[in-house]
């Protein structure tokens, strides 16, 4: 099981500088960990594949595949709830722990005793509240008319009129509240695992790491964000790969971040 310092609640890490040099190199380490144990990189990514299948077919089948596009939006916001059993993989790996499947499940189970759930919380609030906007969005560019033409001819309204605006703008929003997001977990999700501490403190520590390494960070936001859509695109099934690779990749991106 994840190693919890015993006596109460843990020391929080210092902040290290990460220099955008280092990025390719905490990939290439993604990439080891998912090769080193590719079942648990499949088993946690498919929740994420098959939900996304799923959604296509329920909208395809009612003829609102336009639903899916704030959805695809705001997936970034989704998949870090992937990464918590990735992150369990890639510390046992690190420090030479076995692989097994009871150990590591149970390490996920035991979060729900812990401060996970709250930021759990955090982040299907922001994810909610995206689709809000989203909808908002929608309707403020193109009008309830459009509502109703958009589900006979998909394209014909978002690639005319206001609707380039909107994709961009929607973008654009979307984008802001993945950074915010981002900068909460991208160090506060594993210092959560793999410490005891509340997660006010685990936010705050993470938005102080991304405030240390403005450049890398948002180089590591985009290459996420860049890396998840083009998983989606062959029909979620890229994510298989993607999710795991990114989600080890996140685990040492954590190592390189704090001491």
């Amino acid at each position: 099981m994840t190693h919890i310092e015993d006596g109460g609640p843990s020391a929080l890490p210092e902040i290290r500088d990460m220099p955008v040099a280092l990025i390719p190199d905490v990939l290439r380490a993604g990439l080891r960990d998912f090769l080193r144990a590719p079942a648990f990189g499949i088993f946690f990514s498919a929740v994420y594949v098959l939900g996304g299948i799923v959604l296509w077919l329920v909208f395809s089948m009612n003829g609102r595949e336009w639903w899916l596009v704030p959805f695809f939006l705001g997936f970034p916001l989704l998949a870090p709830f992937a990464a918590i059993g990735l992150y369990e993989v890639s510390r046992r790996i690190e420090a030479g722990e076995p692989l097994i499947w009871p150990a590591v499940l149970g390490v996920i189970f035991a979060q729900k005793d812990r401060q996970l759930p709250s930021m759990a919380v955090v982040i299907l609030l922001l994810f909610m509240f995206w689709m809000f906007i989203a909808h908002m969005t929608f309707a403020m560019f193109l009008g309830l008319q459009a509502m109703t033409n958009v589900s006979t001819d998909p394209l014909g309204v978002l690639l005319s009129g206001n609707g380039p605006a909107m994709l961009l703008f929607g973008t654009v929003v979307g984008g802001a509240f993945a950074l915010v997001l981002f900068a909460f977990t991208v160090v506060g999700l594993p210092l959560l695992l793999e410490r005891e501490v509340d997660f006010i403190s685990a936010i705050i520590v993470s938005v102080q790491a991304v405030a240390a390494n403005p450049a890398s960070m948002l180089i590591w936001a985009g290459a996420i964000a860049g890396l998840l859509f083009v998983g989606m695109l062959p029909l979620f099934l890229g994510l298989f790969i993607v999710l795991p690779v990114l989600g080890h990749a996140s685990w040492h991106m954590y190592r390189h971040l704090t001491v």
